[in-house]
């Protein structure tokens, strides 16, 4: 549909109203829902007319502080995944370089944030000291 339609016209002729401006993807037809008055975006309620969001700054920050998409993960969640990532990797390098992992390939993929090759004996025992060292730091925050 080339000219999307403006206006729907509903019970029996006797209501003139905004039409929904939703777009399907596939069909490239245009929604024949009304759109809600409360929609400053002319969509219906299926296609996020009622949904407005935070509208003040403050809520904006608030929001995107907070969550991440669709707030599935807290910041705060994904920082903690993302620390238990790093150690796995570490730990799996760590393995391989003292020969404790000889016949399984590494794990493919992306490595997490802050991640450091670890290929040698001497690169492996300063990793261990130096994760022993943070262990005992974190120690009395826990307590």
């Amino acid at each position: 549909m080339d000219n999307p339609e403006k206006y729907l016209t509903t019970a029996g002729g006797r209501i003139t109203c905004l039409r929904c401006s939703a777009m399907s993807k596939q069909s490239r037809l245009q929604c024949r829902k009304p759109a809600l008055n409360l929609s400053r975006t002319q969509k219906c309620g299926h296609h996020g007319g009622k949904s407005t969001g935070p509208l003040t700054a403050e809520g904006k920050a608030r929001i995107g502080k907070a969550h991440l998409l669709h707030g599935e993960e807290t910041n705060q969640r994904k920082l903690e995944r993302s620390e238990g990532a790093l150690k796995l990797a570490q730990l799996e390098d760590v393995a391989h370089a003292i020969g404790l992992i000889t016949t399984a390939p590494r794990t493919p993929g992306r490595k997490p944030l802050g991640y450091r090759a670890i290929r040698t004996l001497e690169e492996a025992k300063a990793w261990v000291v130096e994760d022993a060292l943070q262990q005992i730091k974190a120690a009395p925050e826990a307590e």
